[in-house]
């Protein structure tokens, strides 16, 4: 039987002759296309649930010698403090114990089960010139089951001010520098990887808080001093790094994720490496064993710990070799190639995926390098990568996404504006002028400080 032809109008006038066929099923090789096409979408719900799970699941840290507070006090200025008295009592004003804090400023105080507690210092044991920044000596505090739950009084110099508010406004400048150059250390990393590949990479955070544990047990538990600790870590940072790209993010990429559902993984990702950190950690603020009991150097204007010092120029250092790398080196113009147009730098001989796999390493180092210096300032926790994620977005922003310089200069106003905000704000609330900040600039520039326009079309 003949079909006869259907006309059938395309392109204005013109016309075509073409037979109707009857329909046909999908043949196995296109079920087969269909099925792989949406596995990476099933793959990143997967990943969210279990991730959401693990969270839902561990709303604490079990610890194996049972409920306790912890704790350190210092300043920068005066450092740990000795022999200061902590008091702990039940809800029902029953005493728990009262201990003093050792040399190097810590307290540990065993509890006899979860429940809320109040813990109370004793301001007359305070060094000459020390005080309770918040002015209240009682801390209310809830412990759940199974958790060492820090306390924090946020002891201050009351001296530190002395000089007038332009002593004060040095003093934060500098710590707002030094704030920033650590965050342009994580930052550097997180904006190439967007730069390379496009992904918006919410586990960057847990890459700082994995390099700073890492360097932890091997500073404390193993007995390893600092600096061999930290060099060790970076290397397990890089490899940290090289296994994100080659057992994840390379396989997605090849079946054709979609960069929503690749944030999506990430989030899963950032959610299930945290909470796994809290278990195998566990949820106390623990200081490295070197480098903890120093006395701030008083430099006229401002006062510097030579850690803090010493952190400074480690960051300026760092970013000036990366800075290098980026401009003189294949490698480097070859990450500039890939981040400014991945199918023109294949095209041209570049091998883009040994290119991504350095930008995960160096971002995997890079990370851990920023999460030890932050460890040394404000002790390892399991959550500190996370709460200086949103810090690293703003910085990378605010200087233009993809862009290393950018990443750099964002980081430093971010940290610089952090830190000069508290002359206005309350302290605690600092983190909101970084990101009131960002929303400004995005008002006025979008494309961020050192950011291009993006060409549509």
């Amino acid at each position: 039987m003949t079909h006869a032809p259907h006309r059938v109008r395309r392109h204005g006038d013109r016309t075509t002759d073409r037979k109707v066929l009857p329909a046909r099923a999908p043949t196995g090789r296109r079920l087969g296309r269909w099925r792989t096409g949406r596995r990476p979408l099933v793959l990143a719900l997967l990943v969210a649930a279990f991730a959401m799970a693990m969270a839902t699941l561990v709303p604490g840290v079990a610890s194996a010698e049972g409920e306790r507070l912890v704790g350190t006090l210092q300043t920068s200025r005066s450092g740990p403090i000795e022999g200061v008295r902590i008091t702990v009592e039940t809800a029902a004003g029953q005493q728990v114990d009262a201990v003093e804090t050792g040399e190097d400023g810590r307290f540990t105080i065993d509890l006899p089960g979860a429940g809320q507690y109040t813990v109370t210092i004793d301001e007359e044991a305070l060094p000459e010139g020390v005080s309770i920044g918040s002015g209240e000596a009682t801390r209310a505090v809830t412990v759940d089951l199974g958790r060492s739950q820090p306390v924090n009084f946020g002891l201050v110099d009351s001296e530190g001010g002395g000089g007038g508010g332009t002593v004060r406004a040095i003093q934060l400048l500098v710590d707002g520098l030094r704030f920033g150059l650590l965050i342009a250390i994580c930052a550097v990393g997180l904006s190439l990887i967007f730069g390379t590949t496009g992904l918006t990479n919410f586990a960057h955070g847990e890459l700082v808080t994995i390099g700073a544990v890492v360097a932890w047990f091997i500073n404390v538990r193993g007995g390893v001093p600092l600096i061999p600790a930290t060099l060790i870590a970076l290397v397990i940072g890089a490899a940290i790094g090289a296994l994100n790209e080659l057992a994840l993010w390379r396989p997605l990429r090849r079946r054709g994720t979609g960069l929503v559902a690749a944030l999506v993984v990430s989030i899963g990702l950032s959610l299930l490496l945290r909470y796994a950190v809290q278990i195998f950690y566990g949820g106390s603020s623990s200081p490295y064993g070197d480098y903890q009991s120093q006395r701030a150097v008083d430099y006229g204007a401002f006062t510097l710990t030579n850690r803090s010092l010493v952190s400074i120029i480690i960051s300026v250092v760092v970013l000036v070799l990366v800075a290098v790398m980026l401009q003189r080196t294949r490698i480097g113009k070859a990450m500039r190639a890939v981040a400014d147009n991945r199918d023109l730098a294949a095209s041209s001989g570049i091998d883009v995926n040994r290119v991504i796999l350095v930008v995960w390493m160096m971002g995997g180092a890079l990370a851990t390098l920023g999460g030890v210096l932050l460890g040394l300032s404000d002790q390892v926790q399991w959550d500190m990568g996370f709460r200086l994620l949103l810090l690293m977005f703003a910085g990378v922003t605010l200087g233009g996404l993809g862009t290393a310089y950018g990443a750099l200069v964002g980081s430093v106003i971010v940290g610089v504006f952090v830190q000069m905000s508290t002359l206005v704000i309350p302290n605690d609330m600092k983190y909101v002028g970084g990101l009131l900040l960002l929303i400004i600039i995005l008002v006025i520039r979008p494309q961020g400080i050192l950011g291009s326009r993006a060409r549509i079309g």
